[in-house]
């Protein structure tokens, strides 16, 4: 069978079974796989296991569950194409955010429900469309043609919700089972009427500061005017981190930034020209700030930025209370970019709030989490068969993009295997992280179309 009959047969095949697919996406969809929550963890680990199952049954080895110090990592893979085609690692997550207030859900997070063409539940976009599509991608084609194009293995996390906090210590203590010769970064949107390759994601540092001042709160009356109120001074601190252009004032907060190349300015010029009317309306402001630092798409996915995300301190009921409080806070967002070293950023950070501790008032940073940026090929033999794809599916190219949100499995992965990344999300929908999270079917079809397209452009695409 020709190359070209292979990968039109596995789509036949795909497009026949279509229903039946479904229906497994909707049995996976059923698992309440919340890394968040403790009372979820047998359910978790049921969803591993049934992925487990899965993947052997359709034909894949060494299919199993694999312990780490949080929640376990689902492996399996497919190694028989032969040395001379590459290795791809595909990388998908399957734990998925707390559902909310069942109130505001139209059917329940766990009962998939198919709605005016969509599907609704909790993780059909994030990221459970990204296991599903992979696994049906490789179904079809090995049923159709007995084998792969390309040797595969695949890695499914329980904790990205979680921002990977026990994954890493699993990657660098498995580094030869993930051997690969690329990363497929299979979450994210899927946009067939615009499809898009994210090729930048940029770090989050999450920290709190804390003002210490009195042992206990004090009266405003007996004192004020005497004991220097801590939150005045967090106040000050606040105020002190922007310039009135809004760069942030903290040395060495810039360092490592680079320019964009002319081609990476080229990419962002074109996916705003098509998206950025639509992300500016969505902010409902009449005006924006930090112009002088960068054009809109700069500074929301090229530049390092710093935001206060919660405050807190002295009396918050109703009514007042005459009071001087013993302590203020306030929870900060760092966002670093790729060629930036998160660690020496909140290192930075946490000098300069040392420098307004006093003899009156204590003030103190604390390091919550931390995920690093990264950079990946924004050309090569990933993103030529990524296109390729597009354009025997979509009849289109997909645009090059920066993100503005970060992905810490990504630059942990990146960092640990060392090996070309390329992202490619099947989220063919909305309202991750919502209620009535959905994806729609027909543009999940076509996802699955482009999947198992990439897995023969991925062979010949060196």
């Amino acid at each position: 069978m020709m190359e070209y009959e292979r990968v039109l047969a596995a789509v036949e095949l795909a497009h026949q079974n279509a229903d039946a697919y479904l229906a497994d996406f909707e049995t996976l969809l059923r698992f309440p796989s919340v890394s968040q929550e403790a009372r979820f963890r047998p359910q978790l680990e049921a969803c591993a296991d049934w992925l487990a199952a899965e993947m052997e049954r359709i034909g894949l080895e060494n299919c199993r569950k694999l312990p780490t110090a949080g929640h376990p990592v689902v492996y399996g893979d497919w190694l028989h194409a032969g040395a001379d085609r590459p290795t791809v690692l595909f990388y998908a997550h399957y734990d998925v955010q707390p559902a909310g207030d069942a109130a505001l859900w139209r059917s329940p997070p766990f009962e998939p429900t198919r709605r005016g063409g969509r599907l609704v539940a909790r993780g059909t976009v994030d990221d459970k469309c990204g296991i599903w599509v992979n696994l049906k991608a490789l179904e079809s084609t090995l049923r159709a043609c007995g084998g792969l194009p390309i040797n595969v293995k695949l890695f499914f996390e329980g904790e990205e919700e979680l921002g990977s906090r026990n994954t890493g210590a699993f990657v660098a203590g498995n580094r030869d089972l993930l051997a690969a010769d690329a990363l497929m970064l299979c979450d994210g949107p899927f946009s067939p009427r615009q499809p898009l390759i994210g090729y930048a994601v940029r770090g989050t540092i999450m920290g709190e500061l804390r003002v210490k001042g009195p042992k206990h709160d004090l009266h405003s009356g007996r004192y004020g005017g005497a004991v220097q109120n801590p939150i005045h001074h967090l106040a000050a601190v606040i105020g002190s981190f922007h310039s009135e252009s809004g760069r942030v004032q903290i040395p060495g907060f810039y360092d490592g930034v680079l320019p964009l190349s002319s081609r990476q300015r080229r990419h962002l010029d074109a996916v705003w020209r098509t998206a950025g009317a639509a992300v500016e309306r969505g902010a409902g402001v009449a005006a924006f700030w930090g112009e002088g630092l960068g054009s809109f798409a700069e500074r929301t996915t090229c530049l390092p930025t710093l935001d206060v995300n919660g405050i807190y301190g002295g009396w918050q009921g109703e009514g007042t209370r005459a009071v001087i409080p013993a302590e203020a806070g306030c929870k900060v967002t760092i966002r670093t970019v790729p060629q930036q070293r998160s660690e020496a950023v909140w290192q930075r950070f946490a000098e300069y709030v040392d420098g307004f501790d006093s003899a009156r008032l204590s003030v103190s940073s604390h390091l919550l989490s931390m995920a690093h940026p990264f950079l990946m090929a924004d050309e090569g033999r990933e993103i030529r068969a990524i296109q390729a794809a597009f354009a025997a599916v979509l009849g289109r190219s997909g645009l090059l993009m920066r993100h503005g949100g970060s992905l810490p499995i990504g630059g942990l992965l990146q960092r640990e295997l060392q090996v070309p990344v390329a992202m490619l999300g099947y989220g063919a929908g909305d309202y991750s992280h919502a209620p009535n999270e959905y994806v729609d079917v027909r543009d999940l079809q076509s996802a699955l179309d482009v999947a198992i397209h990439l897995l023969f452009e991925l062979a010949r695409a060196g």
